[in-house]
């Protein structure tokens, strides 16, 4: 008897450290998206970018550099915990500024695009459909506008660069390519089909770097946006008439 009772008591401990190691793996678990999803802090996933976490964020990846003191923007590792906020800002503070950048903005007339110091870029249209949901518009994902056409349309660099990022890690935009034209442009397009250039590649403009896939609603479509340190802009500020 007293070897069974001996046997029952040490069954009760075990049980009671697996379910202690259960919570705390839990804990862990949601402390890491809980600092994902406030704003504030990111994880960095597997096959994440500096420029893509930035780009995600509505950050000029210089700021997102340095505030976490990375000397090359190339080099970050899955794990890592990034901060979305200049060092000295307060909880609050940094809430605040998430809550802004993820609030739409008001309908009102079109601001002049901004003046940037560095150099100017030469754009093309990134495809030959027409636009059928400009910037801003609900329908859309809101930073950029819609160019309509078929599934396995080319869409091209709109200028030349280096692409930064390629994948599907930004819920959204689907399979998705960033290209870094300069210190102070990136142009994105997302909902593709398929992609034709790796992230490293040097691409000119109006190079073939994907096929059109499908946006919402199964509207064959491309979503395409200009940023102008790390901010959205009107892309048709920027792309010539036609």
């Amino acid at each position: 008897m007293s070897a069974a009772r001996g046997s029952r008591a040490l069954l009760r401990v075990l049980r009671v450290a697996l379910a202690l190691s259960i919570c705390l793996a839990l804990a862990a678990c949601y402390t890491q998206d809980r600092h994902a999803d406030t704003g504030q802090y990111y994880t960095v996933r597997e096959g994440d970018t500096l420029y893509s976490i930035a780009f995600r964020h509505g950050l000029d990846y210089r700021d997102l550099a340095r505030w976490n003191h990375i000397d090359n923007p190339a080099l970050i590792y899955a794990g890592r915990r990034l901060q979305l906020f200049p060092p000295g800002s307060t909880s609050k503070q940094a809430k605040s500024s998430a809550t802004s950048r993820a609030a739409p903005a008001p309908k009102s007339a079109p601001a002049p695009p901004p003046k940037p110091a560095g150099p100017p870029v030469a754009w093309v249209w990134p495809a030959s459909g027409d636009v059928v949901a400009n910037f801003g518009d609900p329908s859309s994902i809101g930073k950029g506008i819609d160019i309509g056409g078929r599934i396995g349309d080319e869409v091209r660099a709109a200028a030349a660069g280096r692409v930064v990022y390629t994948g599907s890690g930004l819920i959204g935009y689907g399979k998705l390519v960033i290209i870094k034209h300069n210190e102070t442009y990136l142009s994105a397009y997302g909902h593709n089909d398929a992609l034709y250039v790796e992230q490293g590649a040097e691409v000119q403009a109006g190079q073939r770097v994907a096929a059109m896939g499908e946006g919402p609603g199964k509207r064959p479509l491309l979503h395409f946006e200009i940023r102008v340190d790390g901010k959205p802009v009107d892309p048709l500020q920027y792309l010539p008439s036609r």
